[in-house]
């Protein structure tokens, strides 16, 4: 379990996460929405370890970041290293032997060529593979499906059902409410810096209508389409 007291962030004087309460269990997906700058992916890097912050982020590892995987929306490669070798480094960062690194390659991704060559789903499929690859028990993934063709993408829907089944804990975050509803058990609405709203699966139709009337309302209205 990862439980949440009060975090806040900060850039300057600018304010990005406002006394955030909340608690991620093992076994259970969960899924964060809302707008560009509502705060996810600081939240993300918080949880993390990869941001300072005020407030309290505890759990049942002696190091949460030894068994967390993160997928960012836009993974980083070094310039000359192939989709094996990188594979490979993060298995060495958690101290695993991996064999048979090509039978793993369930994407069908060029492991040879050089990884920043990759398109940009190439790169967060490699990056995902990776990940997963590290045996970590909790997983948060940004925008994992963006930029990743429809088959892909499937595959990857029924990898978090597998992650689940598992007890793994799964965080994610999309702008493509379907891919949420189809996976999470619960979604938290982000807004300004804080969780508004959480909502389980029994009403994330509801939650899906409510998004949609409080950001499209009258806009396309005003564009005197003829």
């Amino acid at each position: 379990m990862i439980k949440i007291e009060k975090l806040s962030k900060f850039y300057a004087r600018k304010q990005v996460l406002n006394a955030i309460n909340v608690e991620f269990k093992k076994g259970t997906v969960y899924g964060v929405v809302g707008e560009n700058g509502a705060g996810k992916t600081t939240l993300f890097r918080c949880i993390s370890g990869l941001e300072s912050y005020k407030g309290i982020i505890s759990s049942d590892f002696n190091k949460l970041k030894d068994h967390l995987g993160l997928l960012c929306t836009e993974p980083f490669f070094f310039p000359k290293i192939t989709g094996k070798e990188y594979i490979q480094f993060l298995a060495n960062a958690r101290h695993l032997k991996l064999s048979n690194i090509e039978t793993k390659n369930i994407f069908d991704l060029p492991l040879n060529q050089y990884a920043s060559t990759y398109s940009t789903g190439m790169k967060k499929k490699l990056a995902l593979t990776a990940l997963l690859l590290q045996e970590n028990e909790v997983f948060i993934l940004d925008e994992p499906f963006n930029g990743v063709d429809i088959q892909s993408n499937l595959v990857i829907a029924e990898i978090i059902k597998k992650l689940k089944m598992l007890k793994k804990t799964v965080i994610i975050s999309s702008h493509i409410f379907s891919t949420l509803a189809a996976t999470c058990d619960e979604i938290y609405l982000m807004k300004n810096g804080k969780i508004i709203k959480k909502v389980k699966q029994i009403d994330f139709d509801a939650l899906e209508n409510e998004m949609k009337d409080f950001t499209v309302g009258n806009r396309i209205d005003r564009l005197g389409l003829k």
